[in-house]
C-alpha cells in the first residue's frame, strides 16, 4: 500500500480572540485522528474541525435543532464510494471553548477533554452511538481503549471521566 488509507484534515477556524484564550495544536490532533482511523481500518477523508462558540451554536441549532454551543458535532457521510473518488468518511466540528468550560467536571484537564472529543466525534462519524444503554457501554470502551492506546499510551488518569455529571454526552 502506498500511504494511510485514511486521510485526515484539521482546521482551526476560531476568531482571533478565542484563538488567543484557548490554543489548539491542530498537528497532535490530526496525529490522534490518524491514529484511530489507522487503527480501526477506516478508509478515507475526515474533516476535524476547530470553531468558536457562535459557529457551534449555529451548527447546533441547524443540525441538531438545539439553543446553544455544545461541545462536539459529528456529521458522517452517507454517500457509497465512488470508483476512483475518495470516501468522504465525515466532518467533526469541536469548541475548544465548550471543552474548557467542561473539562474540569468532565475528562479533568482540557488536553484530555479535546482528546475524547475527537475520539468520540470520530466514533459517531464511524456508526457508533449512545443512544441506547447498551450503546453507551460499547461506545465509551471503544473510546477509552483509543484512548489509553494513543492519546496516554497507557491507562485512564485518575481523574478522567466519560460521562457529564448530568449524563448528557
Amino acid at each position: 500500500m502506498s500511504g494511510p488509507a485514511a486521510t485526515v484534515v484539521v482546521a482551526d477556524e476560531r476568531g482571533r480572540d478565542e484563538s488567543a484564550e484557548f490554543s489548539v495544536d491542530t498537528g497532535r490532533w490530526h496525529r490522534l485522528a490518524l491514529d484511530v482511523l489507522v487503527d480501526v481500518g477506516a478508509n478515507g477523508e475526515l474533516t476535524l474541525t476547530f470553531v468558536d462558540l457562535a459557529d457551534i451554536a449555529e451548527l447546533n441549532a441547524e443540525h441538531m435543532g438545539k439553543v446553544g454551543p455544545t461541545d462536539v458535532l459529528s456529521f458522517p457521510m452517507d454517500d457509497e464510494p465512488l470508483d476512483g473518488v475518495p470516501t468522504l468518511l465525515g466532518d467533526i466540528v469541536i469548541s475548544p471553548a465548550v471543552a474548557a468550560e467542561q473539562a474540569p467536571e468532565h475528562a479533568g484537564t482540557l488536553d484530555d477533554e479535546l482528546a475524547l472529543l475527537v475520539v468520540h466525534g470520530i466514533l459517531h462519524v464511524l456508526g457508533h452511538d449512545h443512544a441506547e444503554p447498551d450503546e453507551t457501554v460499547v461506545m465509551r470502551a471503544d473510546e477509552l481503549d483509543l484512548l489509553e492506546r494513543f492519546h496516554w499510551h497507557g491507562p485512564a488518569p485518575a481523574g478522567f471521566r466519560q460521562s457529564h455529571s448530568d449524563a448528557a454526552t
